[in-house]
């Protein structure tokens, strides 16, 4: 990389300085997501009263995509890194977005319907 022009270095060192705070949105999504588990399986059967089991299943969901969000997060810094220093670009696979789009759309789904038929 020695023989790379300013410029070029910059960018490099811009777009490995992306890739970081990209990994550390990861990590806070992961977190937020454990958060609202742990709200949504713990907290709230303590103030909805009746049955607990279906507050505990969706936070449960909820943890389990905080932990694919770290998780994953890392596979892509790593994956991203290594494309950098080849000189490449790695794009989000589509099956992943897709997993998580669908994911979070059932777990919004599951929630919403709670909502609606869990007495007060």
């Amino acid at each position: 990389m020695s023989d790379l022009g300013p410029e070029t270095k910059d960018a490099t060192r811009r777009t490995r300085l992306a890739n970081e705070r990209t990994f550390l949105a990861w990590w806070r999504s992961g977190l937020t997501a454990l958060a609202v588990g742990f709200g949504a399986g713990r907290l709230v059967p303590e103030l909805a009263g009746g049955s607990n089991w279906p507050f505990e299943a969706i936070g449960v969901g909820f943890c389990l995509v905080g932990v694919a969000f770290m998780a994953y997060g890392y596979v892509r810094h790593r994956e991203v890194e290594r494309e950098l220093s080849r000189g490449r670009y790695a794009s989000l696979p589509d099956r992943v977005a897709l997993s998580f789009a669908a994911f979070g759309a059932l777990l919004g789904l599951a929630t919403a319907v709670l909502l609606v038929i869990h007495p007060a």
